[in-house]
């Protein structure tokens, strides 16, 4: 399997929670003694254990919905067979959405911290090259966002040799400091770790800020579930992992306390000085990479979930593999990670100032996390009340704890993440409220079935050769598209079909099982169609299943088949619950939202579309 999201657990190699004790004579530092090392390191010992070790890997991957993970997988487990509608879900949904918005900004800010703290090693071999740090950190950023859409499936294979060999090296680096200063390893005694706090108060309580960066990639391990597995992880990690990386923060206290109380300007760097400096900036700025692509796939995931939940207006998603089916590029969303991510580079300078950006999110989408497992281990799991509120209670006070701890650093760039994953929120809810509110709207303007059929055995329209398919947002009545047909071009095909297409809360639905046809009669046939959130709702293919379902009453000939569309004009001038400014957002997205035609696989040459205007 892939160690790239792995990876990213190790946290930012120059925004070590070790740097705080050279900072004794700022805020927040801490002095430079022994006790104060141990301290920090059993923080990081722990933080590693309960949260990444015990947390996700032995609870929440348990959370798989039909194999996949992620902040709205988990969500739609909760929502259940019935989707992500209802006034029991408004919470848990809302959440899931806010957690997602955290992380499109983690998204962000991951490429960032990782490349340039990895670049820094540069200005640690000589200052002559720190004013170069910066621009090759970008224009290596550039370069990654660039090739995504190449796809990544051509150099995957690489991508876990490059990991393990970074593994197994911070290893090696750590493990002589560690023989020198065997001492450093009495910090696995929680002890220290509380004495830390009862001796350094306010400010041992806001270091915590720092220690969270050892603990990013939790929700990066969940959400690649579905690409690798809940046993291939949790084997990585116990294995490998988990043990490499004890071994570099180990060695990097080690080296604290061997030098103490001079300060160390890189802690990690220090473990290699000398002839070996530059080969692990070059391994470092690999394994940077490598793990800032696995954070990337995971933004491109999160959004078709989204789109395909009904969270988000349509993007262009481009399959970049014929043979793995989760390798996409979605541009829109490429772009928007490049621009930001070069941004703070250019704006923050240092990993260290960066770090201050860093810290909220995670820990917001962990403590969201938290509640939606309690949600899910009553509903699914089976667990008693007093199992699922222990779970709730112990890692919530966790994760608030780690939240707290980063509200100083709101002002000094922490509003960067609340800010992407505000907007964030807001487009994915208008969307989701826009959309229910026009179906409502559709809804009301439908004819039923009966009425209609029986008009049309009156009025003898007259029916041409092939076949017709009404997309129909509804699985009620006769679609608007249709009813505009008749009306403008008083003719109809021999066969008509009016197909809707819903996605479940499951990520697949096997093909035997996606099918529903009814034959109205007249030539008349309804389709639903259900799609898993990370299938995509291809009509030419569902039309073939459709007709093979059908034991011959359906006929579908793709070079005999019109496709009909409403292209919809929203006014914002209806009785709509929505806010005015939600109407007016609801309306732009919809009308810059990707075209249903490359969504639904649709033959550009044989679709038909009809302009209607409706009010919210």
């Amino acid at each position: 399997m892939s160690l790239g999201a792995l990876g990213v657990v190790y946290g930012d190699i120059g925004t070590s929670p070790l740097y705080a004790i050279k900072e004794s004579t700022g805020p927040h530092g801490v002095p430079p003694t022994p006790d104060n090392i141990l301290g920090i390191l059993s923080l990081v010992f722990w933080a590693l254990a309960l949260i990444i070790s015990v947390k996700y890997l032995l609870f929440v991957l348990r959370a798989d919905n039909k194999g996949e993970g992620g902040i709205l997988s988990l969500a739609a487990l909760v929502a259940g067979p019935g989707g992500t509608r209802g006034p029991r879900l408004i919470i848990p949904v809302a959440l899931a959405l806010a957690g997602a918005g955290l992380l499109f900004g983690e998204g962000i800010i991951t490429p960032a911290i990782s490349v340039l703290g990895a670049m820094e090693g540069l200005g640690v071999a000589t200052h002559a090259l720190e004013p170069l740090i910066v621009p090759i950190t970008a224009g290596i950023l550039v370069a990654l966002f660039a090739l995504q859409r190449f796809g990544t499936h051509k150099i995957a294979s690489v991508f876990g040799w490059v990991m393990l060999v970074w593994f197994l090296s911070i290893a090696a680096a750590g493990l002589p400091a560690i023989v020198r200063t065997p001492e450093v390893l009495s910090a696995i005694n929680p002890y220290y770790a509380v004495d830390f706090f009862l001796r350094n108060g306010l400010d041992g309580f806001l270091l915590l800020g720092s220690v969270v960066l050892v603990i990013t990639g939790g929700e990066a391990l969940y959400a690649d579930m579905g690409h690798f597995g809940r046993s291939p992880i949790r084997l990585a990690w116990f294995s490998l992992v988990l043990p490499c990386v004890l071994l570099s923060y180990f060695g990097q206290g080690a080296i604290v306390l061997e030098r103490a109380p001079a300060p160390v300007d890189n802690t990690f760097y220090a473990l290699v000085e000398g002839p070996m400096l530059y080969p692990m900036v070059v391994l470092a700025t690999m394994a940077a990479v490598v793990a800032s692509q696995a954070l990337i796939s995971g933004v491109y995931s999160l959004t078709r979930q989204a789109m395909l939940l009904g969270f988000s207006p349509r993007v262009t998603v481009k399959h970049t593999s014929a043979e793995t089916q989760g390798q996409i590029y979605i541009p829109e969303i490429n772009w928007i990670l490049m621009v930001g991510s070069v941004a703070l580079v250019l704006g923050f300078q240092t990993s260290t100032n960066l770090a201050a950006a860093y810290g909220i999110a995670v820990t917001g989408t962990m403590a969201i996390t938290s509640y939606l497992f309690f949600k899910v281990a009553r509903a699914r799991f089976g667990w008693k009340p007093w199992q699922a509120i222990t779970f709730l209670v112990a890692f919530l006070l966790i994760d608030l704890t780690f939240f707290s701890a980063n509200f100083h650093k709101i002002t000094s760039g922490g509003w960067l993440p609340l800010a992407t994953g505000t907007g964030v929120f807001i487009v994915a809810t208008t969307w989701w409220r826009g959309r229910i509110e026009l179906a409502k709207a559709v809804g009301e303007a439908t004819l039923p079935v009966e009425l209609f059929l029986a008009d049309l055995a009156e009025t003898k329209i007259h029916r041409v050769q092939g076949t017709a398919v009404f997309m129909a947002s509804s699985v009620q009545g006769i679609p608007q598209v249709l009813l505009h047909h008749v009306k403008h071009n008083k003719v109809l095909h021999k066969q008509v079909v009016l197909l809707s297409i819903e996605t479940a809360s499951v990520p697949f639905v096997p093909g035997n099982d996606s099918i529903e046809l009814e034959d109205l009669g007249q030539g008349f046939f309804r389709v639903k169609a259900v799609v898993g959130f990370m299938q995509e709702p291809k009509v030419p293919r569902i039309m073939n299943r459709a007709a093979t379902a059908s034991d011959g009453a359906l006929v579908y000939n793709p070079g005999d088949t019109t496709y009909y569309m409403g292209r919809q004009t929203l006014l914002t001038t209806g009785k709509a619950k929505m806010q005015r400014w939600r109407k007016v957002l609801f309306s732009f997205l919809s009308r810059n939202s990707r075209p249903p035609t490359a969504f639904f696989d649709l033959p550009p040459n044989r679709v038909v579309e009809l302009g209607m205007q409706i009010e919210l």
